[in-house]
């Protein structure tokens, strides 16, 4: 019977005991360190440490600031942060100020100017009259002085002075600081008509307008129902209207029984046949032509024919 061989004891390794490899590794990792530490030059060492300053401030500022905000809302008993007006709300909110102290001024203006004889009639100026008399204009204008300008009313005033018989139109204006401005343009008498009463004299549009003696070498009207509305009345006044002034102021008298048949007579006793209204203008530069030749009847009824007689 054999016996077997003794295997030796080997005592047990303690794990924390290094062995030769391990130190082996270990002086390597240690040589792999000292050589990076020794490739990292000044220059590269000296952007690390700046860059490490910067990073340092800037957390050294962030802190003061959240220091200043925490003290802050401490004062103020808010936890929220405050939040800043937009500059457009800022410039919005001076123009809407700005615009309201403006209207009251303007307001406040008005109202001094209005209920206060700061701004008051204290003169009546009265042009365009000749006919009608000044105090004829005041009487009708009801405008007392010392009123305040802005309290008169323009347009009743001129209505007033309008209705004058005299009168054809009225323009009232304000002239400040203190004067009241009545412009009057009267009416002028274009034909006239006798009446039991007196002649009536007729302005271009057909109002009898006056009763009083006429202007030498006025027109004699005749028509049936002298007056704005009649239509007779209306086309002689067309006709007179459109004659050249030199030949108006020869005509005598304007007949018009209708108005297709109007004739003129001429302060000499020549007769102008001149029939309708139509082409009016251009009958009238017939006739001032026609004139000029000898004869004792002019006819423009026709204007693309006139004829003398």
């Amino acid at each position: 019977m054999s016996v077997p061989p003794e295997i030796p004891d080997v005592p047990p390794q303690d794990p924390a005991e290094e062995t030769p490899q391990d130190t082996q590794a270990v002086d390597v990792e240690d040589t792999e360190a000292t050589e990076t530490a020794e490739v990292e030059g000044p220059r590269r060492r000296a952007r690390r440490e700046r860059a490490e300053r910067r990073a340092a401030q800037a957390r050294a500022e962030a802190i003061e600031q959240a220091r200043r905000e925490a003290k802050r809302r401490l004062r103020t008993g808010s936890s929220e942060p405050a939040k800043g007006v937009p500059r457009g709300t800022v410039r919005g909110l001076k123009m809407a100020l700005a615009t309201f102290l403006a209207l009251v001024v303007i307001i406040g203006l008005g109202l001094v100017l209005y209920f206060t004889p700061v701004m008051s009639v204290r003169e009546i100026e009265v042009t365009g009259i000749a006919a009608v008399s000044r105090d004829e204009v005041l009487d009708v204008a009801k405008v007392q002085l010392g009123t305040p300008l802005l309290q008169v009313d323009t347009g009743g005033v001129a209505e007033r002075v309008a209705a004058i018989r005299r009168v054809a139109s009225a323009r009232v204006q304000r002239q400040y600081p203190s004067a009241l401005g009545i412009s009057v343009v009267e009416r002028v008498p274009v034909v006239f008509k006798d009446f039991p009463d007196g002649p009536h004299l007729f302005d271009k549009d057909g109002v009898d307008f006056a009763t009083a003696p006429p202007p030498a070498m006025l027109p004699i009207f005749d028509v049936d129902n002298p007056g704005p509305t009649d239509p007779a009345s209306r086309a002689a006044l067309q006709v007179m209207t459109a004659l050249a002034p030199e030949v108006a102021a020869q005509v005598s008298r304007v007949a018009a029984p209708s108005v297709a048949s109007i004739t003129l007579t001429l302060a000499d006793g020549r007769v102008v046949i001149w029939g309708n209204t139509d082409r009016t203008t251009e009958k009238a530069q017939k006739l001032a032509a026609l004139l000029t030749q000898p004869g004792h009847t002019y006819d423009v009824s026709s204007p693309d024919l006139p004829t003398v007689r």
